[in-house]
């Protein structure tokens, strides 16, 4: 299967990865839209990607995934008996992780798709993608949350900037031992740095790639008041782009996955540039909706991240 390309900062330098056809959002600031098209006009390609089963398995829910398109394209359905799942084939110590998605069109109150990193562990990682359902006309809620030795409670939530339900757009986590950064096609919208020096837990442990579409009604929407209408269903979220760039890890050390010859560890890739920087911070302002650093009643100490 082929897809354009656009210019993603650190796509760009890389040529291995995958294209991505989803428009910049107009409200951005015209330096950062016009740096994006400069970059992504001289370099538009077309790439192969490879099928499903290359990367990935189903885990669950067999009878609710449909394979299209020779395999690049798989649905997950969900109706009142079950939902479905699918996870990579391997764990990773360090990489950039994107899948393509492209949400149901209609009522998905209480309905969870979720795309995420975990470990097998008691005191797991996890770094979470989490699609919130909402009556159809209503935006759908974007969730962010970071896992580190089994803490979390680092939510962060969006209204996105387009209608995730009309065409396929790119989620993507880059993970180093410099920061965890979450994309929406090129735009970051949350960082999470590397603070170990002041005492942060920072994900460390060997983690899957997941993907499921689930019953999360008793909380998500409206904080579990809007249940979910099953004479909707069976819902359906259709999946593309199934490669992935990270390093295997099958023991519990992912030191090795730190090495510089990944170049997605190199420095360049430890911190934001300027022109990612305004992208992030114009996110914040314009389309953030809740941020744990923020919420006072859950955390009358700010979370020391929270103050870097």
């Amino acid at each position: 299967m082929h897809m354009h390309y656009v210019g993603f900062v650190l796509e760009l330098r890389e040529t291995m990865h995958r294209a991505n056809t989803s428009p910049l959002p107009m409200r951005f600031s015209s330096l950062f839209v016009l740096a994006f098209c400069l970059i992504g006009g001289s370099v538009a390609a077309r790439a192969t990607q490879p099928s499903f089963d290359t990367n990935y398995e189903i885990t669950w829910g067999s009878d609710h995934v449909q394979s299209a398109n020779q395999g690049t394209e798989i649905q997950l359905s969900m109706d009142k008996p079950s939902g479905s799942g699918f996870g990579s084939k391997f764990t990773y110590g360090s990489g950039i992780f994107s899948l393509r998605i492209k949400l149901p069109d209609k009522d998905t109150e209480g309905t969870v798709t979720a795309f995420y990193l975990h470990s097998h562990t008691d005191r797991h990682d996890e770094l979470d993608f989490e699609f919130l359902g909402n009556k159809k006309g209503k935006p759908y809620t974007l969730q962010t949350n970071v896992f580190a030795n089994g803490q979390g409670n680092r939510e962060r939530r969006f209204f996105l900037w387009f209608d995730p339900t009309a065409d396929f757009h790119t989620y993507k986590i880059l993970w180093n031992q410099h920061q965890i950064v979450f994309f929406v096609d090129t735009v970051p919208i949350t960082v999470f740095k590397n603070n170990t020096n002041i005492g942060v837990n920072y994900p460390s442990q060997p983690m899957q790639v997941v993907t499921s579409l689930w019953n999360g009604e008793n909380w998500a929407t409206d904080g579990g008041e809007t249940k979910i209408d099953w004479s909707q269903a069976p819902f359906k979220v259709q999946f593309q782009g199934f490669n992935i760039d990270g390093c295997t890890s099958q023991n519990s050390n992912t030191r090795l996955c730190y090495s510089s010859s990944y170049w997605w560890n190199s420095e360049k890739y430890g911190a934001l540039d300027s022109i990612q920087e305004r992208a992030y911070e114009d996110v914040k302002r314009k389309y953030m909706t809740y941020d744990y650093c923020s919420d006072t009643t859950r955390h009358p100490t700010p979370p020391p991240e929270c103050l870097q």
